[in-house]
């Protein structure tokens, strides 16, 4: 291990999209289109839950901090992969690599534990209503942010302590168009089975904690649910809970699919593919299925355009 000072590697070249180097301007063009509607969506959402007093509820807390949590996740990645996109040598400094990888491992943690804490807020919402104000106060959903943010940064800064300081002697070639754990494990000159099974056990963890806290309180939410006497409360009762199962879905597969595989089925073709997915995709539609499609935030983001941009008297 104590190649690290001496390693020969000071930059990774970045092959994701080498394949499609003639479809390169296009995809440019596409992902610029789709990250400045991202930009623009998580904005407005933001904008809207601050300015509209009837949105400062729990649930719209930490649908704010979610989307603001999705934009800094994107400007992680998707500014760099656009300019690689235009450049003739796409390249990232060997520290420039481990802050990238420390920042999306911490936002992306961040977000497993903060759609467990959402997932809660939903439980005690349904389970509690009653006391759901003072259960879930500004001291405990801070908190439970805080907690989320914590957890992040500490599995965040173990991975990346773990892959760089690992020697890279030889190869600096990453099939893909980010510093993600596989492509950058995978061009080390070699890594121990200790380093290996702490970072997949790390991974796991991330995953498996939230998702099983999101299971119990899911489990109480749909018992409450089937006990309520009308048809229209159980509907508007799990119409609530579905834009969080979706996001979680989406979430936990494409995560699951990068990070718990056995490296005997790793594919950088794939992973690629999945990454996109992810990193533009994902929180692109976050807004659009959290809130674009909510009467309350519609109603609130009418409120808010009229105050802001008020409208000629005739």
């Amino acid at each position: 291990m104590e190649g690290i000072n001496e390693t020969a590697v000071r930059e990774f070249v970045f092959l994701g999209f080498s394949s499609l180097a003639e479809l390169q301007p296009l995809l440019f063009v596409v992902f610029l289109l789709l990250y400045l509607f991202t930009l623009g969506t998580n904005a407005l959402i933001i904008s809207t839950i601050v300015l509209d007093r009837a949105l400062h509820t729990p649930m719209y807390f930490f649908l704010a901090v979610l989307s603001c949590s999705e934009t800094c996740y994107t400007f992680v990645i998707v500014p760099k992969m656009l300019v690689d996109l235009l450049a003739h040598r796409k390249t990232i400094s060997f520290l420039g690599c481990a802050i990238q990888m420390f920042t999306f491992l911490f936002l992306g943690c961040s977000h497993s534990f903060l759609l467990a804490a959402m997932g809660y807020d939903r439980y005690v919402a349904i389970c509690n209503p009653l006391r759901y104000t003072v259960v879930m106060g500004h001291g405990v959903c801070g908190g439970l942010v805080g907690v989320a943010c914590a957890c992040g940064f500490t599995v965040a800064q173990i991975i990346t302590i773990l892959v760089f300081h690992l020697p890279f002697h030889s190869s600096n070639q990453l099939h893909h168009f980010f510093c993600d754990i596989s492509p950058v494990l995978k061009v080390a000159s070699y890594h121990t089975r200790f380093s290996q099974i702490v970072i997949f056990m790390l991974c796991a963890l991330v995953l498996v904690i939230p998702l099983s806290l999101i299971l119990v309180s899911y489990i109480h939410i749909i018992s409450a649910i089937l006990h309520f006497p009308s048809t229209l409360g159980r509907y508007k009762a799990f119409s609530t809970c579905a834009s969080h199962l979706i996001v979680v879905t989406v979430h936990y597969g494409c995560a699951s699919f990068i990070y718990l595989r056995p490296k005997s089925n790793y594919s950088s073709s794939q992973d690629a593919l999945i990454s996109v997915s992810y990193t533009i995709l994902t929180p692109m539609f976050n807004p659009m299925i959290y809130s674009l499609r909510n009467k309350e935030f519609k109603s609130a983001l009418r409120r808010v355009v009229r105050r802001t941009i008020p409208l000629p008297q005739h």
